[in-house]
């Protein structure tokens, strides 16, 4: 099976493409889409679609895995960051791939065991579960993974306690 992770943001997308078998995982593809802050707003969603786009195409994923927004300050950010999360699920939508959403409570959990774990704890055991030398870079992509190996993790919940159910 094939999940696409998405950190979803405006600025910058973080994706994270792993193949899961049973238990093991092999990383694809991880990156980010990035947009430049002098643009649009209108122009910068479409640009995030587009590029979308092209990675699903391209990798054909069975699911869509996105991280659901948590914010407290500022709405504004929130307001826009969930603008681009639904240019983002659209194209999933349009190619009929099914879409899963996690809270970062339940993406901290499955990826480390504990809802309340730290980043820097998160993005280790993205490493290490995807057997990677490096930590992927951006945070963005790294964040992504997670998503993906959260998914990954919930899908076979009757086999792995993810927190997600």
């Amino acid at each position: 099976m094939r999940i696409i992770g998405i950190d979803p943001g405006y600025a910058i997308v973080g994706f994270g493409i792993v193949d899961y078998d049973g238990n093991r995982f092999t990383p694809v593809e991880y990156g980010a889409i990035f947009t430049e802050a002098a643009t649009p707003f209108h122009l910068r969603l479409k640009s995030i679609y587009n590029d979308m786009e092209f990675i699903l195409d391209k990798f054909k994923p069975d699911r869509f895995a996105i991280e659901k927004l948590y914010f407290t300050t500022n709405q504004k950010t929130g307001i826009d960051v969930s603008q681009a999360r639904g240019v983002l699920i659209l194209s999933a939508v349009i190619r009929g791939i099914p879409i899963f959403e996690y809270t970062p409570l339940q993406v901290k959990h499955a990826v480390v065991g504990y809802g309340k774990a730290e980043k820097n704890q998160v993005m280790d055991m993205t490493r290490r579960i995807l057997n990677l030398q490096q930590t992927p870079k951006p945070d963005d992509a790294a964040d992504a993974l997670a998503v993906a190996i959260c998914d990954a993790h919930c899908s076979n919940s009757s086999r792995f306690n993810c927190g997600c159910r």
